[in-house]
């Protein structure tokens, strides 16, 4: 899997001075692709915030409640153990589906 040749990045959000906001520290794996495009573009002290912007806009607000019927639907697939088994397998039997193979190194006839 894409996991294999992941880099790790940290992500670390502090408490401010007041430690009246909560924060977490988070690790994330990214595909080495991405991981080094994100370092080329968004600044070493910018990249905690670049990150939260993101995840602000692509998430439900606070005021989301766990009654929202995809939010149930999510947590009832991460539950499933056998639906989960069976989505590995077809994350691997369709991995690189789609993707053009590699080039042969062999000469042509």
């Amino acid at each position: 899997p894409w996991l294999a040749s992941a880099r790790k990045i940290a992500i670390l959000i502090t408490y401010p001075e007041n430690r009246c906001a909560m924060a977490t520290q988070l690790l994330v794996r990214l595909p080495d692709d991405l991981a080094k495009r994100f370092k080329r573009s968004v600044a070493p002290r910018q990249r905690s915030k670049f990150i939260e912007r993101l995840l602000e806009e692509a998430l439900p607000g606070p005021e989301g409640s766990d009654d929202d019927p995809l939010y149930q639907a999510a947590l009832a697939v991460e539950r499933d153990e056998q639906l989960g088994e069976e989505m590995a397998e077809w994350e691997e039997a369709t991995l690189g589906d789609g993707l053009p193979a590699e080039p042969d190194s062999s000469p042509s006839h």
